[in-house]
């Protein structure tokens, strides 16, 4: 692997290590080095002895002698003083040498973390989320995900699922969690189980309402619904339950937010359902009653692109999503 070398005057990381010893004029054309030659020349620097430096690269001195040699040509000034007694730096080489350091640090990280990457052990993952799944799922799938590959970097973004779908298609995501959704050719979906409704109730108002309510107590009662725009999908849900249940709400607001629903709950503006994984909210003066005539009806997928060949996308979803996948 072949490195360019540094010219004082046009490259910045060895601008002051060769400083006041080659110039551009002075220089050969074309210099270049490699990272052998580097590794050479520091196993020299750091020993003072050709023939400690030979061991320790498992090599002869002379094919060593030859390698500092050509780098000296290539870097345009004298590294090493050489005697039949001692071996020292001069001030060149005592400039050159943390920066060649340097560099043989950064190659061996580079090469590591490419490997670390390749088997998806590190990189990074963009999860976009809607707000349901923040509650529960989502923190479940990161502590897994940190379990199998500790030095991930994840980005988190909180998007309705219209958004989610619009980041996948750009490649501004690498997953999704979000509700079910028309089919995406470029995309690969997978159902995550459903989850039921649950209505929220105001604390004060316990005593009207039994422990387990039936759909038909929603006639002309006050009613958060969701909004047919940041919040469609759940809108679609009910107004379909509602029509085959034969029950007309009395709609008083519509809301986006499941949280910002719960405190109009809590406040006494109405009732609402909302989806179980929002009980984890724990929200101060709201009571959650079940509905088992709804069953598990609440969609939850899993979208991501056919293409992405991201090697983390592919641990997440060998390693994490598969047990959950249905």
């Amino acid at each position: 692997m072949r490195s360019p070398v540094c010219c004082v005057e046009c490259h910045t990381p060895f601008k002051q290590a060769l400083k006041g010893f080659v110039s551009c004029q002075d220089a050969p054309e074309n210099m270049m080095f490699e990272l052998s030659q580097i590794r050479c020349f520091v196993a020299v620097a750091e020993e003072l002895h050709f023939s400690r430096a030979a061991e320790r690269l498992n090599m002869t001195q002379p094919p060593l002698s030859r390698q500092i040699r050509l780098l000296e040509h290539s870097v345009g000034a004298q590294l090493l003083e050489r005697s039949n007694r001692s071996v020292r730096l001069t001030a060149a080489g005592k400039a050159f040498f943390p920066e060649a350091s340097r560099i043989l640090r950064m190659a061996e990280e580079a090469a590591t973390l490419a490997r670390r990457v390749g088997k998806g052990e590190a990189g990074s993952l963009a999860i976009g989320f809607t707000a349901a799944f923040g509650y529960h799922l989502l923190p479940q799938l990161v502590r897994r995900l940190k379990v199998r590959a500790p030095g991930v970097s994840l980005t988190l973004k909180e998007m309705v699922s219209a958004a989610q779908l619009e980041a996948l298609s750009a490649g501004q995501l690498d997953v999704g969690l979000l509700r079910p959704h028309p089919g995406h050719g470029e995309l690969e979906t997978h159902a995550l189980g459903g989850e039921t409704l649950l209505l929220a109730i105001p604390e004060q108002d316990a005593a009207l309402w039994p422990a387990e309510v039936a759909l038909k107590l929603l006639q002309d009662r006050n009613f958060l619904m969701y909004s047919p725009y940041e919040a469609r999908y759940f809108h679609q849900l009910l107004v379909g339950c509602f029509d085959r249940a034969g029950v007309v709400p009395r709609v008083v607001e519509h809301v986006g937010q499941i949280h910002t629903m719960l405190a109009l709950v809590a406040s006494g503006v109405g009732v609402a359902l909302i989806p179980e994984s929002a009980s984890g909210l724990h929200l101060e003066g709201v009571l959650l009653r079940k509905l088992p005539e709804l069953g598990p009806m609440v969609g939850r997928v899993v979208s991501f692109r056919r293409d992405n060949d991201n090697p983390m996308l592919t641990l997440f979803r060998r390693d994490v999503l598969a047990p959950l996948m249905l």
